[in-house]
């Protein structure tokens, strides 16, 4: 499969977390060119064309806020796919953080997931059909230096997944897991600012393609997952990481 690949997703309703920017961007883009009706959310309003298309339905949302994440599935579904894609990292070692920060952390990153999954689950097993597809990172699998919390969020959403794939897979339910690798993204260029470009090359030689990777390949990877043509997966977790968790 290459990024421009065709997968037809014609009559498929998606919803998508964090689909403003960077790869929720990219993988709502990727889902109206497949011909997906997709409603995405931001935690902010977003202006006109500064979105993830201007064809998909915006709806405002924090997804820290459990009970409305549920309630919006709910209300705006029913849906074939599933994509969680919000996510938020703090760099510190453990020893600097607070629990606080590990609250929101694991608000963010893996309880958000519980509760756009316990809503959409219900219509996709009446339907016999659904496709969820849960954007962790190879930190879940390798662990991070100085993202503790993070990693372990991200790990328990992996755990998470293929409990969800165990349960439902009679149900033709598919629960899969992308688990990127540095991605160029505008979060993780803020995120870097201090390091500059000696954390890009460090970053980028931590990969066996020595480069960092794309919105756009993290969406075909999602959008291969969403279609008919990935029906025998589930309960997997693909790296979309230039290698990165080889052997993991």
């Amino acid at each position: 499969m290459t990024v421009g690949q065709s997968l037809n997703l014609a009559g498929r309703r998606a919803f998508v977390t964090a689909g403003a920017t960077g790869i929720g961007a990219a993988i709502v883009r990727r889902f109206v060119a497949e011909g997906a009706a997709v409603t995405f959310t931001s935690r902010r309003a977003v202006a006109p064309g500064s979105a993830g298309s201007n064809d998909a339905m915006l709806v405002q949302l924090d997804v820290t806020d459990l009970e409305a994440a549920y309630r919006t599935v709910t209300e705006r579904g029913p849906f074939d796919i599933l994509v969680n894609s919000a996510g938020v990292d703090q760099h510190a070692f453990f020893t600097h953080t607070t629990m606080q920060q590990w609250r929101h952390l694991l608000a963010v990153n893996l309880e958000a997931v519980f509760a756009t999954t316990q809503a959409a689950l219900p219509s996709m097993q009446s339907a016999g059909f659904g496709r969820i597809i849960n954007i962790a990172s190879e930190a879940g699998r390798l662990g991070s230096k100085g993202g503790a919390v993070y990693a372990a969020a991200k790990g328990g959403v992996i755990a998470f997944t293929k409990s969800i794939a165990q349960e439902n897979g009679r149900k033709g339910i598919t629960a899969n897991v992308i688990a990127p690798g540095p991605i160029d993204t505008p979060l993780l260029r803020k995120g870097v600012e201090t390091g500059g470009e000696k954390l890009l090359n460090a970053m980028r030689a931590a990969t066996l393609l020595n480069r960092l990777g794309t919105a756009e390949e993290v969406a075909a990877a999602v959008a291969f997952l969403a279609s008919d043509e990935a029906a025998f997966i589930t309960g997997e977790t693909l790296g979309v990481s230039g290698g990165m968790g080889c052997g993991a």
